[in-house]
């Protein structure tokens, strides 16, 4: 190990029941350098930071910081010895105040010096550009601040290894921006950075070097700059990228049936009465800044949030939609952005929370049999290749993008006529999002309607026909044909749009 180099592990060994997670992986970080971790989900890069951090007990291989061989017996000893972890789910105490959050377990003084705290936290928060208070109680930020606030804590220690896991899944452009500024002065003082995201320009816009895994084995490590972009897709798919190139948007035809149509509809969320159709067969997206009201838009389309006004028709029949589960017995499901919180049951198994929906549906009463629900999960595990050893293996062991595609069955087997999937690719690997992408068109070409709603306005160029563009909450405008283009996306989020 030369002098530049913080931490080493050698021929990295982790298994689970049935699932060999990592297999001889090597990694190397440097002082003063931010290191991307890439692969597709479920290739083996939270298992390998879990066993840098302690959290996992590793089956083989050994971990070196410094130069001297360790053995983390936990999180806190791997945070004792200056490595610092900010995990994709934020894992804060929502009814404690900002500055708790920021500092609890933090010392071992038994007395509280609040005011100290609370202006140490002031100055943090202040420095990062997070619009937070330190008394503020966590659960009236948004996920953004949250995340923020996440990140905040992590570098306030006195670290030399900082370990980013999809910091950025919840952030906007701005908050990027002071989050990277923030990674090039820690870089600058030498603190090492492992960086994992599924944003493939943000890790050319910060990373020095590269490591990709690919089914819980090394790939291979590069330097950014001699990677080009398309190669690095290839080497964590291990494939080329005809299958991406083959997914296109198609047009739907002005006289198909309008499957949904709302007037000055709106919620308690705060958003503007606005006015919404599809059409049967048709993509079409909400798009905007983090905060624009994309997400509350769809969430009083099917009651999510509950609606305050409004008309709505479903199939041409005037309806009254207050809760989802009228939403869902009119054809209509959505699948939230909120995968952790609103998605996944994490203590049952992949099988109950496929079926959940569908039980949900008919009834406490009329139970699905045994048979039946292992039909349902053995059916859509394979359609959708979701990687778990067994339908009764808890979901909370699967990977992000596993989990996911598990949700997704969920509402594949209500058979809906209207699917609204709101970031159904956040914080999972290309290939996943290749997956999730053919499937929103199949379901189109079989004449399922579909809004989609991404971060990335890339992804939603590929399968929408027509963009709603949302500003402050409001509808901006619409989108379609030849003008669903990025620049005329952004023109009109900036308010210079048609």
């Amino acid at each position: 190990m030369d002098s530049q180099t913080v931490l080493e592990m050698r021929g990295i060994c982790k298994s689970f029941p049935g699932v060999r997670a990592l297999n001889e992986v090597d990694f190397t970080l440097r002082r003063g350098e931010i290191h991307a971790l890439m692969g597709e989900n479920g290739a083996g890069k939270s298992t390998l930071v879990k066993v840098m951090t302690g959290a996992y007990e590793k089956d083989g291989g050994t971990v070196s910081l410094g130069g001297k061989t360790v053995h983390f017996k936990s999180p806190q000893d791997a945070q004792n010895h200056g490595i610092g972890t900010v995990y994709q789910e934020i894992t804060l105490c929502p009814n404690l105040t900002v500055a708790e959050n920021m500092f609890i377990g933090r010392g071992r003084d038994p007395f509280v010096r609040w005011a100290s705290m609370n202006e140490r936290a002031a100055g943090l928060l202040e420095s990062l550009g997070i619009p937070a208070r330190p008394t503020q109680e966590l659960s009236d930020c948004s996920l953004a601040v949250q995340q923020m606030i996440a990140i905040a804590r992590a570098v306030d220690m006195d670290c030399g290894i900082l370990i980013l896991d999809e910091p950025t899944s919840s952030l906007d452009t701005d908050e990027v921006r002071t989050l990277f500024d923030l990674m090039r002065e820690l870089k600058s003082r030498g603190v090492g950075i492992v960086f994992i995201t599924h944003f493939l320009d943000q890790v050319y816009e910060i990373s020095d070097r590269i490591t990709v895994l690919r089914n819980g084995e090394l790939v291979g490590e590069y330097e950014a700059a001699s990677l080009p972009q398309f190669e690095l897709v290839s080497k964590m798919m291990g494939k080329a990228l005809e299958d991406v190139e083959e997914i296109r948007r198609g047009d739907v035809g002005a006289d198909a049936e309008t499957v949904f149509e709302a007037s000055s509809l709106s919620s308690v969320s705060g958003i503007a009465p606005f006015d919404f159709k599809i059409r049967r067969g048709e993509v079409n997206g909400f798009t905007g800044l983090l905060g624009s009201g994309r997400s509350e838009s769809v969430r009083a389309i099917c009651a999510a949030d509950k609606v305050t006004g409004g008309a709505v028709k479903v199939r041409g029949k005037a309806v009254r939609i207050r809760e989802p589960i009228q939403a869902m017995r009119l054809g209509i499901a959505y699948l939230s952005e909120d995968r952790k919180g609103d998605g996944i049951i994490a203590d049952l198994s992949v099988r109950d929370n496929i079926i959940l929906a569908l039980q949900v549906m008919k009834g406490f009463f009329k139970p699905l049999s045994r048979r039946q629900a292992e039909a349902y999960a053995e059916e859509y595990v394979k359609k959708l290749n979701i990687k778990t050893a067994s339908a009764d293996t808890p979901i909370r062991s699967l990977s992000g993008g596993n989990q996911q595609k598990a949700i997704l069955a969920r509402w594949l087997i209500t058979r809906p006529e209207y699917f609204i999937l709101d970031e159904p690719t956040r914080g999972i690997d290309i290939g996943t999002k290749v997956e999730i992408q053919k499937l929103v068109l199949q379901l189109a070409a079989e004449g399922v309607s579909v809004t989609f709603i991404s971060s990335e306005i890339e992804e939603m160029l590929r399968t929408c026909s027509r963009l709603i563009v949302m500003r402050d909450r409001c509808i901006a405008g619409e989108l379609s044909g030849d003008n669903v283009t990025q620049a005329e996306v952004m023109n009109m989020i900036a308010g210079s749009g048609a």
